[in-house]
């Protein structure tokens, strides 16, 4: 995880605080540390008040232990470069029972543990310490991606759809309504009257003219 996922899911709203980022950013970046590197943080039992920053390099390791609040000073950092041939490490040891993991991890004087999604990057961050620790280089860290996927049948919607985004019906349908205009239809309502009156009349005319002849 990078440094700003870490602050974003901090136990203690205290350690995220942009007076301790003031803090210690300057500092990480002044030993080789990316703007918003990758990292691990043991929050220990009392995240409010102290914990400490890992970040591997390839120079070696950034140990920064941070104190929140030091009595009339507010944050302080205390940060060190060791040598990788100088990192303390212990075994890294997994668990699994009912389908969980659990995973120890011991970095100089921290222990570093993780259960289940977070036993995964705790064994990530233990491989890439290893791999720098025995002169490798450092393994690639995936990044999660944020990229939606594009939505069902959007790459259809001029072939299947008429104009934009309209189903072909309903497009089909605008453009009769389109090409036969009002007066057309109105005209043709009137013609249609017209015939009708003049076939009445003339029936009309036919049945005086049989009386008449009857007579």
């Amino acid at each position: 995880m990078r440094l700003s996922e870490w602050r974003a899911s901090a136990p203690a709203r205290e350690a995220a605080a942009a007076k301790v980022a003031a803090v210690v950013d300057p500092v990480l970046t002044s030993l080789g540390a990316d703007s918003d590197p990758h990292c691990w943080i043991a929050w220990g039992e009392e995240p409010a008040g102290r914990f400490t920053i890992f970040v591997p390099t390839d120079p070696g390791l950034i140990a920064c232990f941070v104190r929140v609040n030091v009595s009339g000073e507010g944050p302080r950092a205390t940060t060190k470069l060791v040598r990788w041939s100088r990192v303390s490490i212990g075994e890294l040891s997994v668990e699994t029972q009912a389908g969980h993991r659990m995973i120890s991890f011991q970095l100089e004087s921290q222990v570093l543990r993780g259960v289940d999604a977070e036993a995964d990057r705790a064994a990530a961050f233990a491989l890439r310490v290893i791999a720098a620790i025995d002169g490798r280089p450092l393994p690639a860290i995936e990044e999660r991606s944020t990229a939606r996927k594009p939505a069902a049948g959007a790459g259809r919607v001029r072939g299947a759809t008429g104009g934009a985004g309209r189903p072909a019906k309903a497009a089909a349908s605008s453009r009769v309504s389109r090409t036969t205009s009002p007066a057309a239809l109105t005209d043709g309502r009137a013609a249609s009257i017209v015939s009708s009156s003049a076939a009445t009349v003339e029936s009309a005319a036919r049945s005086k003219a049989r009386s008449n002849a009857s007579r």
